[in-house]
Parts: C-alpha cells; sequence; structure tokens
C-alpha cells in the first residue's frame, strides 16, 4: 500500500554549548520546532522493492534514507521529493530518516541517535528542549509562530563549525546561538546574506543552528529569496 509522509524541517531557536564528551562530541542544550518546509516521501511496499528516487537533490552516498531504511530492517520503492535546502541548518536529511522511522513504526530514540544527532528531535516534532548530544528530548508546548528564513546559495559544513568553535576558545554568544561566531569564521560569506536580511526586515537574524540559514520572528514578505514559515507538528 503506497503511503505518503512528510519530514518536517527543524529551526533551532536557541543553542547552548555546555560542554564536550570525552569522545569529542559536543554537549548541548536548545530550543527547537518543527516547521512547515517540508521534504516529502512516497513508500511503496511490496517483494522485492528496493530503491530509492530523489527529486529535487543529489544526495551523497550512503544518504539517511537508505540507512535509516536499513536501521529498521524494512524494503520499499521510496520517492523522496526534496525541498528542504540541503547544509543550510534545517536537518533536512535528520528529517527525512525519522520519516522512515515514523513510516516503520519506530519510536525508539537510540535509533535515532544513532542515524544523526538531530534525528531524534526530528521523530518526536513539535517544539522541544533537546539536551545532550541531541538524544534528550523534552517536549514543550506547541506554540504557533511564523518566522521569515533567508538560505544562502552555499551549505556550512557542522563538524567544521564545531571545530572552529573549539579553536575559538568555545564563545558563548552574545545572541541565543553559541555557533554563530564559528560559522561566521568558517564560512565569512554568511555575514552578508545575515545583514540582507536584517536590513530588509529591521529585526536582528538568528542562525539556525550551524549554519548558514538566518531567520527572524514573524512573517516579513517581499524580502527577496526569503521563505516564511510557520510552526507545525508531524
Amino acid at each position: 500500500m503506497q503511503r505518503h509522509l512528510r519530514a518536517l524541517a527543524k529551526l533551532t531557536l536557541s543553542l547552548r554549548v555546555t560542554g564536550v564528551r570525552d569522545d569529542g562530541y559536543h554537549l548541548i542544550d536548545a530550543e527547537m520546532v518543527t516547521i512547515d518546509l517540508a521534504d516529502s516521501l512516497t513508500f511503496d511496499e511490496g517483494d522485492g522493492l528496493d530503491g530509492l528516487e530523489v527529486i529535487g537533490a543529489d544526495l551523497p552516498p550512503d544518504d539517511l534514507v537508505s540507512r535509516a531504511m536499513r536501521a529498521v530492517g524494512r524494503r520499499a520503492q521510496v520517492r523522496l521529493d526534496k525541498r528542504i535546502p540541503m547544509g543550510a541548518g534545517l536537518g533536512g536529511g535528520s528529517a527525512d530518516a525519522a520519516a522512515v522511522l515514523r513510516w516503520a513504526g519506530c519510536t525508539d530514540l537510540a535509533t535515532a541517535l544513532d542515524l544523526g544527532a538531530d534525528v531524534p528531535f526530528c521523530l518526536v516534532g513539535g517544539r522541544a528542549r533537546v539536551q545532550g548530544v541531541g538524544e534528550v528530548v523534552g517536549p514543550l508546548g506547541f506554540v504557533e509562530a511564523a518566522y521569515t528564513l533567508l538560505t544562502p546559495p552555499f551549505g556550512v559544513s557542522t563538524p567544521a563549525v564545531y571545530r572552529a568553535w573549539d579553536d575559538l576558545g568555545g564563545p558563548r554568544a552574545d545572541g541565543p546561538n553559541d555557533l554563530e561566531p564559528a560559522a561566521l569564521v568558517v564560512e565569512p560569506r554568511l555575514a552578508g546574506w545575515r545583514d540582507r536580511l536584517g536590513d530588509a526586515t529591521g529585526r536582528t537574524p538568528v542562525l539556525a543552528g550551524s549554519g548558514g540559514t538566518w531567520f527572524v520572528a514573524g512573517a516579513h514578505d517581499g524580502v527577496e529569496g526569503a521563505v516564511v514559515t510557520r510552526t507545525d507538528r508531524p
């Protein structure tokens, strides 16, 4: 039976880096919400079906959808329509993996964490406080809100941003995202996109996670290249 699922992007409203584990993974204390910017996945089940068709992006080898399918031990023909920009700090790959787990009826956060640090939150969705390396997801009350997002035409490497955060001595940002200073070191072009959104809206943009999307609260129509999104639940 064919089934369609949305994979909602995640928006990190605030992020504090609270420490580093012995294995090098960083501990965080963040507030995240899912928004209505979404990929869509279509599953066709049946004997012998095993494949992935992707529309709108070129996925890397051993992509998260394929890894999630292996994690749940299921086979299907999957069509993935990508709308969440890759490398934008919006958890597109993690959202796709979470959609696979949801399709398979898997709610185990440990399985989700094995796929990536953002997958547990994307599996729970809504609004939550996220701690540890991403495995501690504390649901919060849903709040209807709008956000205006501006994503540059280049991605930002999350591992590189965390390495830069370490090299900078673990700075605490003036704003709500501790990773902003490190992301600007890794990709200085981010500053121009921040200023473009700030000048157009009169508000101070915040970096989404490790970047590269900038966002401000509220629906600001008419900002060139920007997208207005609203909070949503899976």
